[in-house]
């Protein structure tokens, strides 16, 4: 039987979402605060395979966010940071290190304003150690991730 492309479409986005919810889960002890590796990020790179990443990604992290108690800023700024980096990133797909920096560069600024809005915690400071987190895990993990996934001509998205 043949799937058309709207429900394949949907069936990807939904693994999408599920694996970033899951990964965040699974490490949930280092994905939160001002310190963190969210290794779910990894999965910021998918939509320079697949247009259905995008919302996929940003359901994950509404639904991770929900899940863990995040505080209503995280829930709603962060989610929205989660679309937009996937949107940017889809965006400059043709240059996957250009890529990969929109999630980097849009989380530092939105998630350090929001740690600042929800606990206090120091703005600057807060851009620094959460966008060299996110680079960490998305040129560490997300650039690998998606060359395997080119190599490989695994597109399931």
């Amino acid at each position: 039987m043949k799937t058309s492309i709207p429900v394949r479409s949907l069936a990807a986005g939904g693994l999408v979402a599920a694996a970033y919810i899951a990964l965040t889960l699974l490490f949930a002890p280092i994905s939160f605060s001002q310190i963190q590796f969210r290794i779910s990020e990894a999965l910021t790179l998918l939509p320079v395979l697949s247009p259905a990443a995008v919302p996929g990604l940003f359901i994950g992290c509404l639904g991770a966010n929900l899940l863990t108690g995040q505080p209503w800023q995280d829930v709603v700024f962060g989610s929205l940071a989660s679309l937009a980096a996937a949107v940017f990133t889809r965006r400059f797909r043709q240059k996957l290190w250009l890529a990969a920096l929109m999630p980097v560069a849009i989380n530092a600024v939105v998630i350090g304003l929001m740690l600042y809005a929800a606990y206090g915690l120091h703005p600057y400071i807060s851009f620094l150690t959460v966008g060299a987190g996110q680079a960490v895990v998305c040129y560490g993990l997300g650039v690998p991730l998606v060359r395997v996934l080119e190599k490989r001509k695994l597109n399931f998205l």
